[in-house]
């Protein structure tokens, strides 16, 4: 007579649930693997623009034409009739601070549509930090924004711009322009995962843009303009940035303007990365 023998199931494997929350992106991924995943996502992001050069025409002639525009419009009504060379001095800084924000605009309407195209669904199927998708965006705007920076020199340079300090304190400009621009750029990815559209962000984008940039030192001295409107110019980050810039590239008094550039740009990444970053994870 045979006994019949009875045998356990084994249990369940955990690999499948470690597999899902590795799918899920929700596992701590190490930061190392962070930053692989951070460049593989910029050479991505970099291969798009190569295969579509007309996404950077803004970078190619945005600064030519404020340049020149702003020189030849501005220049003589501020320093005098002929004595355009001098605005050179002044404005070029300025417009420096005014790339950062303009680029800025363009990250909140591109992760809107990236939305709508489905990539970003894409991305968030993956086992990826959900913060490396943002940050390696933001890397290759800067890496536009430098672009732009350098077209803006150049012409800079041919209208007469003339640096009267050192090369070290023209990178050191450039660098405080990048950390203030980065961080704008987190306030218009998070535009771009709240609006529904792009032409949202970009009015929206308008909105804040527009009091920020003309109500600023960028164009012309706080000197010239009514008082209310002074002290609304010396609260603005862009006066402090534009103001830094100038010093370092003219060789005038820096005051605390670099230091308050810093404390801004500290101040509006911590703010708006996190909330970015949970917007981004939960947008359905």
């Amino acid at each position: 007579m045979s006994t019949a023998t009875t045998t356990k199931p084994a249990d369940t494997p955990a690999a499948p649930a470690a597999g899902a929350a590795a799918a899920t992106g929700e596992g701590r991924i190490g930061l190392r693997a962070n930053l692989r995943h951070i460049g593989a996502l910029v050479r991505r992001n970099a291969l798009q623009i190569k295969q579509d050069p007309e996404s950077m025409f803004d970078v190619l002639f945005m600064p030519i034409i404020f340049t020149l525009l702003f020189v030849f419009v501005f220049g003589g009504a501020i320093s005098g009739k002929g004595n355009q060379g001098e605005y050179v001095n002044y404005v070029v800084p300025g417009l420096m601070a005014m790339m950062g924000m303009n680029i800025a605009m363009g990250v909140g309407t591109g992760v809107n549509d990236d939305f709508k195209k489905g990539v970003m669904d894409r991305f968030r199927s993956m086992p990826i930090a959900r913060s490396s998708v943002l940050i390696a965006k933001i890397v290759v705007e800067l890496g536009r924004m430098m672009v732009a920076i350098a077209i803006l020199l150049g012409m800079g340079f041919i209208l007469g711009l003339s640096i009267k300090t050192s090369v070290l304190d023209l990178l050191l400009s450039i660098g405080l322009s990048a950390v203030f621009g980065a961080s704008l750029m987190w306030i218009f990815i998070l535009l771009g995962l709240t609006m529904k559209t792009a032409q949202a962000v970009q009015g929206m984008a308008m909105i804040v843009l527009m009091p920020l940039q003309f109500g600023s030192s960028i164009f012309a001295p706080p000197s010239t303009m009514p008082g209310w409107l002074q002290s609304f110019t010396d609260y603005n980050p862009l006066s402090n940035l534009a103001d830094a810039a100038r010093a370092l590239i003219n060789g005038t008094p820096i005051g605390n303007s670099v230091w308050i550039t810093l404390a801004w740009s500290l101040a509006i990444t911590a703010v708006t990365m996190p909330i970015a970053v949970r917007k981004f994870r939960q947008k359905t």
